[in-house]
């Protein structure tokens, strides 16, 4: 009996030890899907430039190494644009200035055209470094640096632009979506910036795919808006696995606040098609809930409303709410998932 009782113990620590290690082994998978998710296009890592600009000769160099990895041209595409003398000019898109009149479909159009207009980046080397634990004050900054250069961009750059060309519609609410699908044994992200407007939802972005960026506000719910996104998908042949999704941003450029990236983090294959809408209806509420009770992120319009002169900051920043621990995740525990090694001369369908 006492022998029986004790057997039962060990089998209990034992048990305990096993959760506590695979909860372990879940945090630091999650830990290093986060580093990885913007240093990986497609299966493929990329590069970021984190030397800032003018780009200096050690990452153009390595710039040019990896295009000749990663085209199906190689080497000879790189030599025969680098030794080209008569490259025609690229014209400097212009950043849309729209009167306050103008009604904000309109505006949001512009500023997709805008995005489009510098093109998305294909040289596996993003120029400018986003670190999204940054304030929203630095990245606007930064938003601003990229309409001075006008380089070529890719996702994340865009929703970060976006946010920044969108700051001056208080009537517009702005929120991070990001997509996890996979495709012939890699795992594909991508990032869009979704948009509300009068209860209607869109959204903005760059991508390969005309069909995986721009949505006009059109989609009476958001999870019309995300499953359109997955059809998307499917017609290049990419099974969506995970959406995050955060929340609001706020519309005060001077903000010290960090953008919520992962409020909601949704399992598609665990959480079954009615399960993953009604987590996605769920989270719209939230976001509606968290701007009527008016703890969402404010307008310029209504932080400067006592003291329309003042040019100061606004005190009435908005305070995180949603720590990393009120974040819902959806059902069980993600297992872990086998990371195919990466075929750097591979040319693969990336979205």
């Amino acid at each position: 009996m006492s022998s029986g009782r004790v057997d039962g113990g060990s089998g209990a620590a034992a048990h305990r030890r096993s959760e506590a290690s695979e909860g372990v082994a879940q945090r630091d998978e999650e830990q290093e899907e986060d580093a990885e998710e913007d240093l990986r296009d497609g299966g493929v890592p990329f590069f970021v430039n984190r030397g800032g600009l003018p780009v200096n000769e050690a990452t153009w160099e390595r710039m040019w190494k990896h295009v000749a990895k990663i085209h199906p041209e190689g080497e000879r595409v790189a030599l025969r644009i680098r030794g080209a003398s008569d490259l025609p000019k690229i014209p400097i898109p212009s950043v849309p200035t729209l009167q306050p009149s103008t009604l904000i479909p309109e505006r949001l159009e512009a500023v997709q055209r805008y995005i489009r207009e510098l093109q998305y980046n294909h040289t596996g080397t993003q120029f400018f470094e986003i670190k999204k634990s940054r304030p929203l004050t630095g990245l606007m900054d930064l938003a601003k640096e990229m309409t001075k250069e006008a380089l070529p961009i890719k996702c994340l750059e865009a929703v970060i632009l976006g946010i920044y060309l969108t700051n001056n519609m208080p009537t517009l609410e702005r929120f991070p979506i990001s997509f996890k699908t996979y495709f012939s044994g890699n795992y594909f992200r991508h990032i869009v910036l979704g948009v509300n407007f009068g209860g209607r939802y869109g959204a903005l972005g760059i991508s390969r795919r005309e069909d995986l960026m721009y949505k006009a506000p059109t989609f009476r719910t958001l999870s019309e808006l995300i499953f359109d996104y997955e059809e998307a998908y499917r017609r290049c042949w990419h099974t969506l696995k995970k959406v995050k999704l955060g929340q609001c941003v706020s519309h005060d450029p001077h903000s010290v606040e960090q953008i919520e990236w992962k409020h909601s983090i949704l399992d598609v294959e665990k959480l079954g098609r009615e399960d993953f809408r009604k987590e996605l209806e769920r989270h719209s509420r939230d976001m509606r809930l968290k701007i009527s009770k008016g703890t969402g992120p404010p307008s310029p319009t209504k932080d400067r409303k006592k003291d329309v002169s003042s040019p100061q900051r606004s005190q009435s920043s908005p305070h995180r709410r949603n720590s990393r621990t009120e974040r819902r995740p959806s059902g069980e525990k993600k297992p872990t998932e086998p990371k195919a090694m990466p075929d750097l001369n591979g040319y693969q369908i990336r979205v």
